[in-house]
């Protein structure tokens, strides 16, 4: 049969579609079978046939869509992932800026890079709106095969739990794989924190002899993503001795000071977690081949990446800080960061929410981190999505502890909360304004609003 494109949705076949059913959370594709004919696929793959079989359409019995979509997906592109050097960077925290700073850094390095991030995709110097930090199988091989036409010689990726769950990534040649940490998140898909940590480990069981994994040994689970993966083993740390070793010198509002591997080098990137970040970013390029002096001197000069700890200065000494910071973990190294530069409970003002339709187990944890490291702190919206803003508040108060409850205050509004924050500042007060980093929108009872945090607080600030 001649092929002219793959779809998992009944909605883009097109004439001689090949559909593969996919059974997904809310739907299953199996269901859209006969939409899918209709629309002029000539052959279908699913995991069952459907009762009433069309003579003119041929069917692919299998026993998983997902591993079939990621396979027929790299074939219908020609492999492009073997033909492009690929580094997927994995862990709860630090995944962006790492695939940032690492395509930023090549680049420096005079080579064409593509990028696919929670942030934005990139081929080359072009640029592509992101919907999901990994995305399907198809896009994934679309965007790489792209990469591989105009040229570029590295792809640097995150790749989230999701995606190795679903299979996504099955079937792409790996030649580095980066662990940056793991921590609770995603536990209303995982269910458990033991399926998320088994979910990522998969990643590196998967990798090939001829793959470098490198792992922040410094993490708990970081020996643990090595047991039965074939690939090569580095180790990067802060608190003990490993292939590479950092150690953080100073840390201000402007930046840090860093030692790497016996090297001193200034950034303008602030928080002390970006230690680490820096120090994956120093041990992939090393591996890859390049010269260490070259490599630090153009790290000293990599810029921060939108919605991860951007600050903004008033002009009457108030600073403002935008993060990301979604999961306890995060915010509790964004507060321990901007504790090396602020008194917390005499200067620190939180402005913090939970997402909906997500983990609601964390929404506690969050509140207790915030309200017990600040001087106030202003429980709000974040993206609601189909639930009730006041409800998950609600689950946010059970964490404050009774000691506590006096300097939390709730405003549903997150624009309101922002300019509460800003009106209750004084000069060397810090705003931290986190969860929605460089999200430009909140996501509201389907909808998804214009909204930026940092346009916000610049604007407040500025009055």
């Amino acid at each position: 049969l001649t092929i002219s494109q793959i779809c998992i949705n009944s909605s883009n076949v097109v004439l001689s579609s090949l559909f593969i059913a996919l059974r997904g959370i809310n739907n299953d594709g199996h269901d859209f079978i006969n939409d899918a004919i209709s629309s002029g696929a000539n052959s279908v793959i699913c995991e069952s046939l459907p009762q009433d079989i069309d003579d003119r359409i041929t069917y692919i019995l299998v026993e998983d869509s997902s591993s079939a979509l990621s396979v027929i997906s790299s074939n219908f592109f020609q492999n492009p992932s073997s033909k492009i050097k690929l580094i997927g960077i994995t862990g709860t925290n630090g995944k962006t800026s790492t695939t940032y700073y690492l395509a930023s850094l090549f680049r420096k390095l005079n080579y064409k890079v593509g990028l696919i991030s929670t942030i934005e995709n990139q081929i080359d110097s072009l640029t592509y709106s992101s919907t999901h930090t990994t995305p399907n199988a198809i896009v994934l091989n679309e965007l790489l095969s792209q990469m591989v036409k105009v040229g570029c010689d590295y792809c640097f990726m995150e790749v989230s739990s999701h995606s190795i769950s679903q299979k996504r990534i099955m079937g792409l040649d790996f030649d580095v794989a980066v662990f940056t940490n793991i921590s609770r998140d995603h536990l209303d898909y995982h269910i458990t924190f033991d399926n998320y940590l088994n979910t990522k480990k998969k990643f590196f069981n998967n990798l090939s002899s001829q793959a470098t994994s490198i792992i922040n040994i410094d993490d708990a689970y970081g020996s643990l993503m090595l047991n039965n993966s074939k690939s090569k083993k580095v180790f990067y740390s802060i608190q003990q001795k490993s292939h590479y070793n950092a150690t953080l010198l100073k840390s201000e509002i402007n930046g840090l000071v860093i030692n790497i591997d016996g090297s001193e080098i200034c950034t303008p990137l602030a928080g002390d977690f970006n230690t680490y970040n820096l120090l994956a970013t120093y041990a992939v390029a090393i591996e890859l081949g390049q010269k260490k002096l070259q490599v630090l001197n153009l790290l000293s000069s990599i810029l921060p990446v939108p919605g991860r700890f951007n600050t903004i200065k008033s002009q009457n000494g108030i600073f403002g800080i935008i993060d990301y910071a979604h999961t306890p973990d995060a915010l509790n190294q964004v507060i321990s960061s901007i504790s090396n530069f602020c008194n917390l409970i005499k200067d620190l003002i939180i402005v913090v929410g939970c997402g909906g339709n997500r983990d609601q187990g964390k929404r506690a944890d969050m509140a207790k981190i915030a309200s017990e490291n600040s001087k106030i702190t202003i429980f709000t919206s974040d993206n609601p999505r189909l639930e009730n803003p006041e409800s998950i508040i609600n689950d946010m108060l059970e964490g404050v502890e009774k000691d506590f409850q006096n300097k939390v205050k709730k405003i549903v509004d997150r624009e309101a909360a922002i300019h509460f924050a800003v009106k209750s500042a004084g000069t060397g007060s810090i705003i931290l304004v986190v969860g929605k980093g460089h999200e430009n929108y909140q996501d509201i009872n389907g909808q998804k609003i214009p909204f930026d945090d940092y346009k916000i607080l610049k604007k407040f600030l500025k009055k």
